[in-house]
């Protein structure tokens, strides 16, 4: 299985932002849409990435306020990326080794979408459930064996 199947299940909503985004600004859209992560663009570029994870440190940091702190300063300026045409299994192994649990798609220099730890783990158990399935069935299908041929 490729990420571009789990793009073709998940749809191609996506929210950016700019890196001059203020922090608040960009709760407020992540809270509204109940998203986990926000991909920054600017000049039509991939500059970076905002999750919850940002925002907590940032918190943290400032005694639970983000004032007017603007994206540009909290962002993961090289975030992790993969393609549509990566194995799952890779991706798997990449969000785990790097702790990531967002993941921007890129065909060349174009945003496709992104995925989460979330939309990976539902694939895979669907893969899962569709092989166990077809297995079932194969095995009640099975021909009986006839006597006296070697079965």
């Amino acid at each position: 299985m490729k990420v571009s199947d789990i793009l073709k299940v998940k749809g191609s909503a996506l929210f950016t932002v700019t890196p001059d985004t203020t922090l608040q600004q960009a709760i407020d859209s992540m809270a509204e849409r109940d998203i986990g992560s926000l991909v920054v663009m600017e000049y039509g570029d991939l500059v970076g990435m905002l999750t919850f994870r940002e925002i907590i440190i940032i918190l943290r940091e400032n005694k639970g306020s983000v004032g007017t702190t603007t994206i540009r300063k909290v962002m993961d300026d090289h975030p992790l990326t993969c393609t549509p045409e990566t194995d799952v299994n890779e991706v798997r192994r990449m969000m785990l080794e790097r702790h990531a649990r967002y993941l921007p798609v890129l065909e060349n220099r174009t945003l496709m979408g992104v995925i989460s730890f979330y939309d990976v783990a539902r694939a895979v158990v669907e893969e899962q459930g569709f092989e166990n399935r077809m297995l079932k069935a194969y095995i009640r299908d099975w021909p009986e064996e006839q006597e006296g041929q070697p079965g």
